[in-house]
């Protein structure tokens, strides 16, 4: 019966200690669970949306000359003009950079038909440099300048030509004008095609830091699409083009001609 008592005893205090155990376990888990949450709680933290937009800036210009209408087009892209030696033609294509522009590099280029140097002579406007590829050598009949970013809204206008006009040569003779346009044969007039371009500027853009490197770009779009007399605006990577043509005729009576 004493056995059984103490056995019985045994029993009891093993299961209060076993309780006491647990409790106890119970307890140091809440207060690790208590420590976990508050830390987690610690580094959580979150701030008001910050939404940023990515737009682009634009580059857009137009080349305009008065019409002289000799060719009866009504169209002043295309001018004909009447020659006679020593005279003066009033020329006077302009580039306009038009409003709310980014910074660029603006250019024209003048591309002359073969015999125009035999008849035919001007001198470009003042502000214009002629531009230099990246080994110092001068771009035939490209000239460039800089232009900053229009802040008043209203556009930047810029002559071409000096005096706005071309000069025929004294030394043109009346049988250099008779031969431009032989009996049965195509004419062949010369030619002074205009075409001005924009290509944004930016110093922190290595590709486009100087007026060659921008130069470049435009003759490598132009490698990849196709040739078109239409003015053009695009994103500000890229640029704008507008294009201008014109032929000298000689005067009616050549025969006035030396």
């Amino acid at each position: 019966m004493k056995n059984r008592e103490k056995k019985g005893c045994r029993r009891t205090k093993r299961r209060q200690e076993e309780m006491k155990a647990l409790v106890l376990l119970m307890a140091v888990i809440l207060v690790i669970g208590s420590v976990v949450g508050s830390t987690v709680a610690w580094l959580i933290a979150k701030t008001e949306k910050v939404t940023n937009t990515f737009t682009y800036g634009d580059i857009d210009i137009k080349l305009e000359e008065t019409d002289t209408n000799l060719d009866g087009d009504n169209d002043p892209t295309t001018n004909d003009y009447k020659m006679m030696p020593g005279k003066a033609i009033s020329k006077d294509p302009k580039v306009t950079v038009l409003p709310d522009n980014e910074d660029c590099w603006l250019f024209v280029e003048l591309e002359k038909s073969e015999n125009f140097d035999d008849f035919l002579e001007y001198v470009i406007a003042d502000g214009w440099t002629q531009l230099q590829d990246e080994s110092g050598n001068d771009v035939e009949g490209v000239f460039y300048r800089t232009v900053d970013a229009d802040t008043d809204g209203v556009g930047v206008t810029y002559e071409v030509l000096k005096d706005n006009q071309v000069t025929v040569k004294g030394t043109v003779t009346k049988e250099m004008l008779n031969a431009l346009n032989p009996e049965g044969e195509e004419a062949n007039y010369p030619t002074l095609t205009i075409t001005a371009y924009a290509v944004q500027r930016d110093s922190q853009i290595e590709a486009i830091d100087t007026a060659a490197e921008a130069w470049a770009l435009v003759k490598a779009e132009q490698a990849q699409t196709p040739e078109s007399g239409s003015s053009e605006a695009e994103p500000e990577s890229s640029g704008a083009e507008s294009e201008s043509s014109s032929a000298a005729e000689p005067e009616s009576d050549p025969a006035s001609a030396e």
